[in-house]
């Protein structure tokens, strides 16, 4: 058994101690991308059903609850400590999944529950799984996480393939509200892997009573003075709005050409699945045979890289043909390169800030920062279009913002790098020290720098 957990250890670039909080990590990311994937076919449908006309109207709904959400998360985690503030949220949103349940079930206002869900699950999408990732950079060291976070990534993209095939199979044997308990399954399995992560980060952490049993403190609005007082920070939000503005873009063309050239909601269903499938399946082959890899050899910047250089191409692509196949190629390489590359080397990041700023203002950027590029793209298409503005010319418009994209991460792979170099991580750690206890490190944040 030592000789497998070696040869493990070494095919996926972990140290043998980080076997056991990995394997965790990775069934805690699993299970909430199945939960997640098991739901994600009936939102794309709902968004159909809610009308195609109205989406510019369920994004702008889903950044005004986000704008709500914030602060109230952000008052939660002041008084609250991190497991409680986790176990927390996941029972609030398990609780949301029984009452869809019911509302699904009641066969009332269909149009308005639709439009409700589409909603609900774009909320509930990136807020628990920026709460994960907070999470891992509390638990992981920068040096870790650049190893590790490709690997937990892919814990994740098997949940996300196991998903839509799970999903698949219950809707012959169910009606479509019985996914909204499958779901909540999952959910509850998470919150023993969130138990097993924290029993043995407050065995390992030799500080833990001052920086993991406490509750972050701080006002309720910190997270929004956090990233307004860090460039760094706000350069990490130009990188997910430039993100988020391209995506929801895509998003919203994908959908029409769809809606255009499927009549039936079976048949736009197994589209959306298929195209689930083929992305969570080239995803995971990444995440496991390349992203570490790519990042040990070229660096971080090399993931924050991709996406504004395959997002240059495509765009390209589509100004001069576009048809579906082309936003069908191009939407599946980008949420490739996005999930396998782009999100973990955004993630580690995080891992160079204070522990306030890992989940205060990391939830106010993932959550109102996104979800308000989805609103005001989702109005400035729908606006310029009906001025006479064509997808082509969009899509010539977006060229040149590709290039500052590109800037941005490297220039984000640069400041990362130069605070991990000023950090204690850079100075070698005795032998006896060595192991699985240096995680959630102490931060200054008030002048964002190792303690």
């Amino acid at each position: 058994m030592t000789r497998l957990r070696r040869s493990l250890a070494r095919f996926i670039q972990a140290e043998p101690h980080e076997l056991w909080p990995l394997a965790w990590s990775f069934g805690y990311f699993f299970c909430l991308l199945c939960g997640y994937y098991i739901l994600r076919p009936v939102r794309d449908e709902m968004a159909i059903q809610g009308g195609v006309h109205n989406l510019p109207w369920m994004m702008t709904a889903t950044f005004v609850t986000l704008l709500a959400a914030t602060p109230l998360f952000g008052w939660l985690s002041a008084r609250y400590s991190r497991y409680r503030l986790l176990v927390a949220v996941y029972g609030f949103f398990i609780a949301n999944l029984v009452a869809w349940y019911l509302l699904m079930t009641s066969h009332q206002y269909i149009e308005w529950v639709a439009r409700g869900f589409f909603v609900w699950l774009s909320v509930f999408n990136l807020f628990v799984v920026s709460i994960f990732w907070s999470f891992m950079a509390d638990l992981f060291t920068p040096a870790q996480g650049a190893r590790l976070f490709g690997v937990i990534a892919a814990g994740g993209s098997s949940g996300a393939l196991f998903g839509p095939l799970l999903a698949t199979g219950l809707t012959y044997l169910s009606p479509v509200p019985v996914l909204m308990l499958a779901s909540a399954i999952f959910l509850l399995a998470c919150t023993g892997c969130i138990y097993q992560l924290e029993a043995w980060s407050r065995a390992c952490s030799r500080s833990h009573r001052a920086s993991i049993g406490e509750p972050l403190g701080g006002s309720f609005l910190a997270g929004i003075r956090l990233v307004w007082a860090s460039p760094y920070l706000l350069g990490i939000c130009g990188y997910l709005s430039l993100l988020t503005m391209t995506a929801t873009f895509l998003y919203l063309e994908q959908v029409r050409l769809v809606a255009e050239y499927f009549s039936t909601p079976e048949a736009r269903t197994r589209l959306f699945s298929t195209l689930d499938f083929a992305t969570n399946v080239l995803t995971w082959l990444t995440q496991i045979l390349i992203t570490n890899r790519l990042v040990g050899r070229f660096g971080l910047v090399a993931a924050l890289l991709f996406l504004p250089i395959i997002s240059l191409g495509g765009f390209l692509g589509i100004a001069l043909w576009p048809g579906l196949a082309v936003y069908v190629s191009f939407s599946v390489l980008r949420r490739v390169g996005e999930y396998a590359l782009s999100k973990p080397a955004r993630e580690v990041l995080f891992t160079v800030v204070s522990r306030e700023e890992k989940y205060k203002a990391k939830n106010f950027i993932d959550t109102a920062v996104s979800r308000g590029g989805d609103a005001s793209t989702g109005w400035l298409v729908s606006g310029i279009k009906a001025l006479g503005v064509t997808t082509a010319h969009i899509a010539w418009a977006l060229v040149p913002l590709m290039l500052l994209w590109a800037w941005l991460s490297h220039w984000l792979a640069a400041q990362q790098g130069r605070q991990v170099r000023s950090s204690e991580f850079s100075t070698p750690v005795p032998a006896e020290e060595m192991r699985s206890d240096r995680v959630g490190p102490l931060f200054d944040s008030q002048k964002n720098r190792m303690v």
